[in-house]
């Protein structure tokens, strides 16, 4: 692989995994706790930028000295293992995908006024196209790129409209008036949570990328990677402060649509759907391609037919949100155990890295094996009490 073809796949492997954790949710957070914390958001922002390096980079190192992806990883050290994670991820993304379904079709009923129904089976029919072309994993790529790079030139207009207190972000970012640990772990498990961390991960594996060679590139592409998602976090940060700064209420239902629209009137609406839609078109593509990366190994037949699996899976998303309009209760309590697979994931992980019929002679760093554990620990806990908090609303 000369150096301009791996130049462009470390990217679009970054790009895939940043698109995947910018969707609808990831608007709405960012958002509302920047209306909760005004300017020590950004302290927070921070702080999850370290721990999101810290787990990525643990992760899609193991699976690149290994050359297997997470689910034999996991088999390996113990029978069954991959299995239970492969449905994790599997039902953890097929809940996601539906509420990415559903935002697309908010940015379609934004941009040209038609149902988001209508809307969402458009979008559909978009994220499936990327499948059905030759080289369907070079389209993916620079889909992601185009409408990642996108979404960011948008924000960033958005953001100096809004004019921003810059000086008291950037004091607050070191010294805050409060620390909120909930918003820390939410914004890690909205970044590299579920199938995120796993989507460029995999995709360098399929290309190719794995080997003790390969180390830096793929330490690269995973900075690279939560640097894209973190880059659009605070510029989406930023335009929020300056419309908050103001005294103006965000709309809880909405709140990113306020933001757009506050700072930049009726364009700023349309930038908002524009922005809106390629944050869940693009996580529609990840989560369908990271999803099925995590069966495609327990059988020839998936393995040969693994686009149609894909399309299947976005198929089902899509109709799935256009027959209910929102998720049933019960995805209620499957999307929160996305909470819980980050730390299984990445304990598995660290585990495997020390296990030599998995990585050979290769050491892991004792610092990526201290910071990985803490990092498991915290998730776990959250991610019960997310857990514990999703089950009474399935009564409800």
């Amino acid at each position: 692989m000369d150096k301009k073809s791996r130049r462009r796949l470390l990217l679009g492997a970054a790009f895939l995994m940043a698109t995947s954790a910018i969707g609808p949710g990831f608007l709405t957070q960012t958002t509302h706790f920047t209306e909760q914390l005004a300017a020590s958001f950004g302290f927070v922002i921070l702080v999850s930028i370290i721990i999101d390096i810290g787990a990525q980079l643990n992760i899609w190192r193991i699976i690149a000295i290994s050359e297997k992806p997470a689910q034999d990883i996991a088999n390996k050290l113990l029978p069954g293992l991959g299995f239970a994670l492969s449905a994790l991820i599997v039902a953890g993304g097929l809940a996601f995908n539906i509420g990415n379904i559903a935002g697309a079709g908010l940015g379609t009923n934004v941009l040209f006024g038609i149902s988001p129904e209508m809307g969402a089976l458009f979008s559909g029919l978009v994220a499936i196209g990327v499948f059905l072309v030759r080289e369907a994993g070079k389209v993916m790529d620079r889909f992601a790129q185009m409408l990642g790079f996108l979404m960011i030139g948008l924000t960033v207009y958005v953001m100096f409209t809004a004019t921003p207190p810059l000086g008291e972000a950037v004091v607050k970012t070191i010294a805050p008036d409060t620390i909120d640990f909930l918003a820390i772990v939410t914004l890690v498990g909205g970044t590299v949570g579920g199938y995120i961390t796993f989507a460029g991960g995999h995709r360098l594996l399929e290309a190719g990328v794995k080997g003790k060679e390969s180390l830096e590139y793929v330490n690269r592409s995973a900075v690279s990677a939560i640097g894209f998602a973190s880059i659009m976090r605070v510029f989406l940060f930023l335009a929020a402060l300056g419309v908050v700064a103001q005294g103006i209420q965000l709309d809880p239902g909405n709140p990113a649509a306020t933001v757009f629209q506050s700072a930049a009137g009726t364009i700023g609406y349309k930038i908002f759907g524009v922005v809106i839609w390629a944050a869940a078109v693009t996580s529609v593509v990840g989560a369908a391609y990271t999803s099925v990366s995590f069966i495609r190994s327990f059988s020839k037949s998936i393995e040969k037919h693994h686009k149609w699996y894909i399309v299947g899976f976005i198929a089902i998303s899509t109709l799935v949100f256009v027959s209910v309009g929102r998720p049933v209760s019960i995805l209620i309590l499957v999307g929160s155990l996305n909470g819980l697979i980050l730390p299984l994931a990445l304990g598995v992980m660290i585990i495997a890295a020390h296990k030599k019929s998995i990585v050979g002679d290769y050491k892991h760093p004792v610092w990526m094996t201290i910071f990985g554990a803490l990092i498991v620990i915290v998730m776990t806990y959250m991610g019960f009490i997310t857990l514990i908090e999703g089950i009474p609303q399935l009564f409800e």
